[in-house]
């Protein structure tokens, strides 16, 4: 059977239309559908847009390790259209309610100061040395150009040693940032799960993030949204397609995102490619785009 023929492998399509107005919400990643970390796709946001005006509620769902406030700002900055979306789930926010719900009075954070500033300021446990701290909270690698986990493996094994939960803020492993990978939040708590901590990943795939944006959509909807009416959109499988899977939810992968090597040549999705990410035990999806557009 040809790998486009294989039931596992999504058909390729170019337009997504006539499966968005199928649903009543999607819950859209934002990093690698909508932008690509410097500016945005604007076929992608014209699908949202055009989403939204048949009555669609679009909830940005995106493991960025910062308020919502803050993503509003970066969305801004690279040109995504307020008219794209109704509301935002960030993992930092989830990761904030978190610590707070704990109850957790000092922390060691582990993150650019900088960058998620926000974060840090928003958090309720105070900034503490790891010897005091109740918990490891983390947002990413404190240097993401010259840090690799490698630089991490002393603090994560005096952490374990203590036993101390850690908090991942964002559980992607890496982000493509103008076509350059750096590494996430998420390489650190997975090094840390290795060595037998105990991790709250706040985010995708995980069902802190679904549970918060299926309650969002049904508040901005003023009523129960079933699961059958809700699409996600993702370009990653390790935290889109498996979360949505994991949640009962249908998918549309958008293969020009963190996979664009591995299922595309020359600006297309390859059969080839797309069958061997989409090997068996892969979660599923109803399409594969290129990019997400109407």
């Amino acid at each position: 059977m040809p790998p486009s023929q294989h039931p596992q492998v999504p058909p390729v399509i170019s337009h997504a239309g006539p499966i968005l107005q199928r649903y009543d919400v999607l819950f859209c990643d934002v990093w690698g559908v909508v932008h690509d970390g410097v500016r945005a796709y604007p076929l992608a946001v014209d699908a949202l847009i055009r989403f939204r005006e048949r009555s669609g509620t679009v909830v940005l769902l995106t493991n960025a390790p910062v308020p919502i406030h803050r993503v509003e700002a970066m969305l801004e900055a690279r040109h995504v259209s307020p008219e794209a979306y109704d509301s935002i789930v960030s993992s930092g926010e989830i990761a904030l309610a978190h610590v707070a719900e704990a109850g957790y009075r000092t922390a060691y954070f582990i993150g650019p100061r900088v960058r998620d500033a926000a974060f840090f300021e928003k958090a309720t446990a105070e900034d503490a040395p790891l010897d005091a701290a109740e918990a490891v909270v983390c947002t990413g690698l404190t240097d993401d150009v010259n840090e690799t986990v490698d630089s991490y493996r002393d603090v994560l094994a005096r952490a374990r040693a203590r036993d101390l939960p850690f908090v991942c803020a964002n559980p992607d492993l890496v982000v493509d940032v103008g076509g350059r990978l750096f590494l996430c939040a998420g390489a650190l708590a997975d090094a840390y799960q290795h060595l037998g901590g105990k991790v709250y990943w706040a985010g995708k795939p995980h069902a802190s993030a679904y549970a918060t944006a299926k309650a969002e959509a049904e508040r901005l909807r003023k009523a129960p949204v079933s699961p059958e009416r809700i699409l996600v959109v993702g370009d990653a499988v390790r935290t889109d397609l498996t979360g949505a899977e994991r949640a009962g939810l249908d998918a549309l992968f958008v293969a020009g995102g963190i996979h664009r090597h591995e299922t595309m040549v020359d600006g297309a999705i390859d059969a080839g490619k797309l069958a061997t990410l989409f090997a068996p035990g892969a979660p599923p999806a109803l399409g594969a785009m290129a990019g997400l557009a109407w």
